[in-house]
C-alpha cells in the first residue's frame, strides 16, 4: 500500500556535521500538525530538570496521538532523555485540541537517578505554518 506524503527538507548548512530536517505538511492527503510541550521534572536527588520541545507530527482532523522526544537542560551536571507517546486528543473550547503526556526520564547522574515528568502540550500547530 502506498501513502502519499508530501513535505520539504532542509540542509542545516553545517558543512561538518551535513545533515537534514524532514517536515512533512501531509499524510494520505491531510495536513500535519505539531504541538509544543514543555515542564519541569520532579525533584530527586536535590534537584529537578527543565525540558522544551515540540511533539512528532500527527494527521489532522482525525483521532490520534503524537511521539515526543525531549533532552532535559543539564543540571547537576547530567541530563536526562524523556521519550513516549501522547495520550489521546483532547478537545479546547475554541477549537483545536492538546495531549497529556507523563513518564520517567531516562536514568542518569553521578548517584544513578531518573525524574517524573507530566504535563500538557500546548494547541496543535500546523506544520507548514511553523
Amino acid at each position: 500500500m502506498k501513502i502519499p506524503v508530501t513535505g520539504f527538507v532542509l540542509d542545516s548548512g553545517d558543512d561538518d556535521s551535513h545533515s537534514h530536517r524532514l517536515y512533512i505538511t501531509s499524510w494520505n492527503g491531510r495536513a500535519v500538525h505539531v504541538h509544543p510541550f514543555s515542564g519541569v521534572t520532579s525533584v530527586e536527588d536535590g534537584h529537578s530538570h527543565r525540558y522544551a520541545a515540540w511533539t512528532a507530527p500527527a494527521p489532522t482532523g482525525v483521532p490520534h496521538v503524537h511521539g515526543y522526544y525531549a533532552m532535559t537542560s543539564l543540571d547537576s551536571g547530567h541530563t536526562h532523555i524523556i521519550q513516549g507517546t501522547t495520550g489521546p486528543a483532547i478537545a479546547l473550547p475554541g477549537g483545536g485540541h492538546y495531549h497529556a503526556f507523563e513518564g520517567h526520564t531516562t536514568i542518569n547522574g553521578q548517584h544513578p537517578h531518573s525524574h517524573a515528568y507530566r504535563g500538557n502540550t500546548g494547541n496543535e500547530v500546523n506544520t507548514a505554518s511553523r
